[in-house]
């Protein structure tokens, strides 16, 4: 209503029902570059979960590492990473692993950093039972470590799939020959407004149902969570009505 009040240009603010015309109309152009966008936030959050787990356990196993990589590890953030992007165009050129590299360093700092957090946190008490049986390093790991820091891991995927979406978007403006970037690029030479609108509107559907696909998957893997939450809340208001 605002927008046809002001009578404000198509070109420059469309319409909520230019948009959904376009998402109809165009649905034969959009969902297909939808899909390979989908694609490459795909393998490229897979790169940044082994990457980042297995950098964090890494880090968390080794003091000398802990002391050298990790302050790297933190520092590399300042990096902005779309920055990147024109760099690897240069060196693998338009294809599809210079996307699958900036999506993967985008996404895997949470993991990484949420792995680490995630084994220290892990109860010293259990970690001191285990031992007092016998039990290996190795042991101790798989029995205690892991599985306390999964948790940690989870919520640190859910942030990084979304970003993810961000990060494949990145490589695409710089250089693709298909994908929502693409066509956002081309949309905004062509002042193709309405489609540009639809293309980020479809960027954001996917990057709230990967978060939520994630959020099931930790559900379905680590169903003793809500249990434990559920208790925690219950222990939480026995001990605000006691005092």
């Amino acid at each position: 209503m605002a927008v046809r009040a002001t009578n404000t240009p198509r070109w420059l603010l469309p319409t909520p029902s230019a948009v959904f015309q376009t998402l109809v109309e165009d649905r034969d152009i959009l969902l297909p570059n939808a899909l390979v966008t989908l694609y490459e936030v795909a393998l490229g959050f897979g790169c940044a979960v082994i990457l980042g787990v297995g950098l964090g356990i890494a880090v968390y196993r080794s003091p000398t590492l802990s002391r050298v990589f990790y302050p790297i590890i933190i520092g590399s953030q300042t990096i902005p990473v779309p920055a990147l992007a024109p760099l690897l165009l240069v060196w693998f050129g338009i294809g599809l692993l210079p996307k699958i590299i900036v999506t993967a360093l985008v996404g895997f700092f949470p993991i990484v950093v949420n792995t680490v957090e995630g084994l220290r946190a892990t109860d010293r008490d259990v970690i001191n039972l285990l031992r007092s049986f016998g039990a290996s390093r190795g042991t101790v790991f798989r029995l205690a470590e892991f599985p306390s820091s999964l948790p940690f891991i989870f919520a640190g995927a859910r942030i990084a799939v979304a970003i993810c979406v961000i990060g494949a978007v990145f490589g695409e403006l710089v250089g693709a020959r298909a994908g929502l970037g693409y066509l956002m690029t081309r949309a905004m030479a062509q002042f193709e407004t309405p489609r540009l609108v639809a293309a980020i509107l479809l960027l954001s559907l996917m990057g709230t149902g990967l978060f939520a696909a994630v959020g099931l998957v930790e559900s379905a893997l680590l169903p003793w969570r809500k249990y434990t939450a559920v208790r925690g809340h219950m222990e939480r208001d026995g001990a605000e009505t006691e005092s």
